[in-house]
Protein backbone atom coordinates (compact mmCIF):
# COMPACT_ATOMS: atom_id res chain seq x y z
CA UNK A 1 0.00 0.00 0.00
CA UNK A 2 1.20 3.22 -0.91
CA UNK A 3 1.27 5.89 1.56
CA UNK A 4 3.13 9.45 1.01
CA UNK A 5 1.70 10.72 4.18
CA UNK A 6 4.50 11.52 7.38
CA UNK A 7 2.16 9.60 9.97
CA UNK A 8 -1.54 8.22 10.19
CA UNK A 9 -3.69 9.34 12.47
CA UNK A 10 -4.47 7.09 16.02
CA UNK A 11 -6.61 4.71 16.26
CA UNK A 12 -10.19 5.23 17.13
CA UNK A 13 -10.17 1.08 17.75
CA UNK A 14 -9.92 0.63 21.55
CA UNK A 15 -8.34 -0.03 23.62
CA UNK A 16 -5.20 2.67 23.60
CA UNK A 17 -3.67 4.39 21.11
CA UNK A 18 -0.89 4.12 18.60
CA UNK A 19 0.95 5.55 15.98
CA UNK A 20 3.62 5.50 13.72
CA UNK A 21 5.91 8.34 12.07
CA UNK A 22 8.83 8.48 9.78
CA UNK A 23 11.50 11.25 10.86
CA UNK A 24 12.89 12.45 7.26
CA UNK A 25 9.52 14.55 6.86
CA UNK A 26 9.13 15.84 10.66
CA UNK A 27 13.30 16.66 10.56
CA UNK A 28 12.92 18.55 7.43
CA UNK A 29 10.72 21.24 8.77
CA UNK A 30 12.27 21.59 12.09
CA UNK A 31 16.24 21.44 12.42
CA UNK A 32 15.82 22.34 16.34
CA UNK A 33 16.65 19.29 18.91
CA UNK A 34 13.63 17.08 19.07
CA UNK A 35 12.16 16.54 21.87
CA UNK A 36 8.35 15.18 22.78
CA UNK A 37 7.07 15.65 25.86
CA UNK A 38 3.39 14.11 25.40
CA UNK A 39 2.37 12.89 29.13
CA UNK A 40 0.99 9.65 28.34
CA UNK A 41 2.45 7.93 25.70
CA UNK A 42 5.62 5.55 25.77
CA UNK A 43 8.06 5.70 22.39
CA UNK A 44 10.05 3.90 20.56
CA UNK A 45 12.82 5.58 18.39
CA UNK A 46 14.89 4.30 15.74
CA UNK A 47 17.30 6.67 14.13
CA UNK A 48 20.34 6.66 11.45
CA UNK A 49 22.26 9.22 12.22
CA UNK A 50 25.43 10.80 15.08
CA UNK A 51 23.42 12.49 18.16
CA UNK A 52 22.94 12.78 21.70
CA UNK A 53 20.29 10.85 23.84
CA UNK A 54 19.19 12.37 26.63
CA UNK A 55 17.04 10.94 29.54
CA UNK A 56 16.34 11.66 33.25
CA UNK A 57 20.17 12.93 34.14
CA UNK A 58 22.52 10.84 31.72
CA UNK A 59 23.53 11.56 28.35
CA UNK A 60 24.36 9.05 25.43
CA UNK A 61 26.48 9.60 22.38
CA UNK A 62 25.52 8.06 19.42
CA UNK A 63 27.58 7.65 16.82
CA UNK A 64 25.91 5.59 13.94
CA UNK A 65 22.55 4.01 14.64
CA UNK A 66 20.28 3.80 17.62
CA UNK A 67 17.13 2.53 18.85
CA UNK A 68 15.69 4.06 22.10
CA UNK A 69 12.81 3.26 24.52
CA UNK A 70 11.10 5.96 25.93
CA UNK A 71 9.32 6.01 29.74
CA UNK A 72 6.61 9.20 29.85
CA UNK A 73 7.11 9.36 33.10
CA UNK A 74 10.60 10.26 32.44
CA UNK A 75 12.00 13.30 30.66
CA UNK A 76 13.74 12.88 27.58
CA UNK A 77 15.14 14.23 24.12
CA UNK A 78 17.17 13.67 21.07
CA UNK A 79 20.02 15.83 20.35
CA UNK A 80 20.95 15.91 16.52
CA UNK A 81 24.70 16.72 15.95
CA UNK A 82 24.97 16.43 12.02
CA UNK A 83 22.50 15.15 9.87
CA UNK A 84 19.97 12.25 10.07
CA UNK A 85 19.21 10.10 7.74
CA UNK A 86 16.80 8.24 8.22
CA UNK A 87 14.61 6.78 11.46
CA UNK A 88 11.32 5.89 12.35
CA UNK A 89 9.02 6.16 15.68
CA UNK A 90 6.45 5.04 17.46
CA UNK A 91 4.25 6.09 20.50
CA UNK A 92 1.26 3.64 22.52
CA UNK A 93 -0.52 4.22 25.55
CA UNK A 94 0.13 1.62 28.13
CA UNK A 95 -3.30 0.17 27.27
CA UNK A 96 -2.74 -0.42 23.93
CA UNK A 97 -1.65 -3.93 25.22
CA UNK A 98 -4.37 -4.21 27.63
CA UNK A 99 -4.66 -8.11 28.43
CA UNK A 100 -1.14 -8.90 26.49
CA UNK A 101 1.25 -7.31 29.47
CA UNK A 102 2.24 -4.38 31.38
CA UNK A 103 4.97 -2.61 28.79
CA UNK A 104 6.25 -0.58 31.52
CA UNK A 105 7.46 -3.83 33.14
CA UNK A 106 10.30 -4.43 30.38
CA UNK A 107 13.83 -2.79 31.51
CA UNK A 108 13.77 -0.99 28.23
CA UNK A 109 10.93 1.23 30.04
CA UNK A 110 12.05 0.75 34.01
CA UNK A 111 13.49 4.11 35.20
CA UNK A 112 16.37 2.22 36.37
CA UNK A 113 16.71 0.46 32.90
CA UNK A 114 18.46 0.24 29.62
CA UNK A 115 17.03 2.72 27.76
CA UNK A 116 19.32 3.27 24.42
CA UNK A 117 20.79 0.56 22.47
CA UNK A 118 23.21 1.50 19.82
CA UNK A 119 22.77 -0.83 16.40
CA UNK A 120 25.96 -2.44 14.06
CA UNK A 121 24.19 -1.74 10.28
CA UNK A 122 22.43 -5.36 9.42
CA UNK A 123 20.46 -4.81 12.89
CA UNK A 124 19.39 -1.46 12.32
CA UNK A 125 18.13 -3.09 8.93
CA UNK A 126 15.99 -5.53 10.72
CA UNK A 127 14.41 -2.93 13.07
CA UNK A 128 13.99 -0.62 10.39
CA UNK A 129 11.79 -3.35 8.41
CA UNK A 130 9.69 -4.17 11.44
CA UNK A 131 9.16 -0.11 11.50
CA UNK A 132 8.33 0.14 7.80
CA UNK A 133 5.44 -2.99 8.44
CA UNK A 134 4.00 -1.18 11.15
CA UNK A 135 4.11 2.00 8.88
CA UNK A 136 2.17 -0.08 6.19
CA UNK A 137 -0.03 -1.85 8.53
CA UNK A 138 -1.25 1.24 10.29
CA UNK A 139 -3.23 2.48 7.27
CA UNK A 140 -4.64 -0.69 5.70
CA UNK A 141 -8.11 -1.76 6.64
CA UNK A 142 -7.77 -5.30 8.19
CA UNK A 143 -9.62 -5.73 10.94
CA UNK A 144 -7.24 -6.92 13.31
CA UNK A 145 -4.51 -5.06 12.15
CA UNK A 146 -3.69 -3.98 15.88
CA UNK A 147 -2.85 -6.92 16.94
CA UNK A 148 -0.39 -6.97 13.85
CA UNK A 149 1.23 -3.93 15.52
CA UNK A 150 1.32 -5.03 18.75
CA UNK A 151 3.27 -7.89 17.87
CA UNK A 152 5.31 -5.94 15.69
CA UNK A 153 6.18 -3.36 18.98
CA UNK A 154 7.12 -6.41 21.11
CA UNK A 155 9.60 -7.42 18.26
CA UNK A 156 11.33 -4.03 18.37
CA UNK A 157 10.96 -4.60 22.67
CA UNK A 158 13.10 -7.88 22.32
CA UNK A 159 15.26 -7.11 19.65
CA UNK A 160 16.73 -4.56 22.17
CA UNK A 161 16.57 -6.46 25.38
CA UNK A 162 18.75 -9.01 23.15
CA UNK A 163 21.51 -6.48 22.73
CA UNK A 164 23.76 -4.93 24.72
CA UNK A 165 22.98 -1.15 25.75
CA UNK A 166 25.28 1.53 24.70
CA UNK A 167 28.01 2.99 27.30
CA UNK A 168 28.91 6.31 25.68
CA UNK A 169 27.78 8.68 28.28
CA UNK A 170 29.00 11.64 28.13
CA UNK A 171 28.64 14.95 30.80
CA UNK A 172 25.78 17.00 29.95
CA UNK A 173 27.07 20.65 28.96
CA UNK A 174 24.68 22.13 31.53
CA UNK A 175 25.79 22.32 35.48
CA UNK A 176 24.47 19.28 37.19
CA UNK A 177 22.76 21.00 39.80
CA UNK A 178 20.35 22.96 36.65
CA UNK A 179 19.51 19.89 35.03
CA UNK A 180 18.52 17.97 38.01
CA UNK A 181 16.17 20.90 39.06
CA UNK A 182 15.25 21.22 35.47
CA UNK A 183 14.04 17.94 35.11
CA UNK A 184 12.10 17.53 38.56
CA UNK A 185 10.49 21.08 37.72
CA UNK A 186 9.24 18.91 34.12
CA UNK A 187 8.28 15.94 35.90
CA UNK A 188 6.26 18.10 38.57
CA UNK A 189 4.69 20.37 35.80
CA UNK A 190 3.94 17.39 33.26
CA UNK A 191 0.56 16.54 36.00
CA UNK A 192 -1.05 19.56 35.35
CA UNK A 193 -3.76 20.39 34.81
CA UNK A 194 -6.28 18.20 36.45
CA UNK A 195 -8.89 17.16 34.38
CA UNK A 196 -10.63 13.93 32.89
CA UNK A 197 -7.61 12.88 30.82
CA UNK A 198 -5.00 13.82 33.77
CA UNK A 199 -7.81 12.74 36.82
CA UNK A 200 -5.22 12.51 39.55
CA UNK A 201 -1.44 13.69 40.10
CA UNK A 202 0.92 10.52 41.30
CA UNK A 203 3.85 12.49 42.31
CA UNK A 204 3.39 14.34 45.82
CA UNK A 205 6.47 13.96 47.77
CA UNK A 206 10.14 14.72 46.70
CA UNK A 207 10.73 11.15 47.29
CA UNK A 208 8.45 10.14 44.32
CA UNK A 209 10.33 12.23 42.11
CA UNK A 210 13.54 11.04 43.21
CA UNK A 211 12.59 7.48 42.54
CA UNK A 212 11.28 8.46 39.32
CA UNK A 213 14.56 9.83 38.48
CA UNK A 214 16.41 7.33 39.82
CA UNK A 215 18.71 9.58 41.66
CA UNK A 216 19.01 9.86 45.77
CA UNK A 217 16.56 11.97 47.18
CA UNK A 218 19.57 14.22 49.08
CA UNK A 219 21.02 15.09 45.44
CA UNK A 220 17.50 16.09 44.75
CA UNK A 221 16.99 18.48 47.42
CA UNK A 222 20.55 20.17 47.57
CA UNK A 223 20.34 20.51 43.20
CA UNK A 224 17.01 22.03 43.75
CA UNK A 225 17.89 24.28 46.68
CA UNK A 226 20.86 25.05 44.68
CA UNK A 227 19.33 26.30 41.90
CA UNK A 228 15.99 27.80 43.06
CA UNK A 229 16.69 28.79 46.73
CA UNK A 230 13.74 27.01 48.02
CA UNK A 231 12.93 23.72 48.95
CA UNK A 232 11.86 20.48 46.94
CA UNK A 233 8.64 20.63 49.59
CA UNK A 234 8.14 24.30 49.23
CA UNK A 235 7.95 24.22 45.39
CA UNK A 236 5.49 20.68 45.35
CA UNK A 237 3.80 22.58 47.82
CA UNK A 238 3.16 26.01 46.06
CA UNK A 239 2.07 24.03 42.64
CA UNK A 240 -0.19 22.09 44.07
CA UNK A 241 -1.79 25.08 46.16
CA UNK A 242 -2.30 26.88 42.57
CA UNK A 243 -3.45 23.62 41.10
CA UNK A 244 -6.27 23.55 43.41
CA UNK A 245 -7.03 27.28 43.04
CA UNK A 246 -7.98 26.88 39.91
CA UNK A 247 -10.30 23.48 40.32
CA UNK A 248 -11.77 25.44 43.50
CA UNK A 249 -12.85 28.26 41.12
CA UNK A 250 -13.16 26.75 37.68
CA UNK A 251 -14.54 23.11 38.35
CA UNK A 252 -17.87 22.44 40.29
CA UNK A 253 -16.19 19.73 41.78
CA UNK A 254 -16.85 18.56 45.62
CA UNK A 255 -14.02 19.67 47.85
CA UNK A 256 -13.17 15.97 48.62
CA UNK A 257 -12.60 14.98 44.82
CA UNK A 258 -10.25 18.15 44.62
CA UNK A 259 -8.92 16.75 47.35
CA UNK A 260 -8.42 13.01 45.73
CA UNK A 261 -7.29 15.03 42.55
CA UNK A 262 -4.45 16.37 44.37
CA UNK A 263 -2.71 13.09 46.43
CA UNK A 264 -5.13 13.97 49.30
CA UNK A 265 -5.72 10.74 50.59
CA UNK A 266 -8.51 12.49 53.44
CA UNK A 267 -10.23 16.28 52.84
CA UNK A 268 -9.38 16.82 56.48
CA UNK A 269 -5.54 17.05 55.38
CA UNK A 270 -6.18 18.91 52.23
CA UNK A 271 -8.03 21.74 54.07
CA UNK A 272 -5.24 21.57 56.32
CA UNK A 273 -2.49 21.91 53.86
CA UNK A 274 -4.42 24.73 51.72
CA UNK A 275 -4.99 26.64 54.93
CA UNK A 276 -1.97 26.70 55.45
CA UNK A 277 -0.90 27.92 52.19
CA UNK A 278 -3.83 29.56 51.28
CA UNK A 279 -4.76 31.82 54.55
CA UNK A 280 -7.94 30.33 54.20
CA UNK A 281 -9.98 27.08 54.25
CA UNK A 282 -11.60 25.84 50.27
CA UNK A 283 -14.36 26.68 50.79
CA UNK A 284 -14.08 30.17 52.35
CA UNK A 285 -11.80 30.51 49.14
CA UNK A 286 -14.39 28.99 46.42
CA UNK A 287 -16.98 31.60 47.85
CA UNK A 288 -14.68 35.03 47.61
Amino acid sequence: MANDKTSHGFSDAPPGQFNVFKLEPILAKNNQPTTYRARMHFKITLVKGRGVFHYADKSVVIKEQAISFSNPQIPYGWERRDEILSGYFCIFTPDFFNQYGNVSHYDVFKPNGKHIFELDPETYEVAAAIFEKMYVEIGTEYVHKYDVLRNLAFELIHLAMKLHPSENFEYSKNDASQRVTSLFLELLERQFPIDENNPKMNLRFPHDFANQLFIHINHLNRSVKTVTQKTTSQIIAQRITQEAKSLLKHQNWPVSQVAYALGFEEAAYFNHFFKKHAGMTPLQFRNV
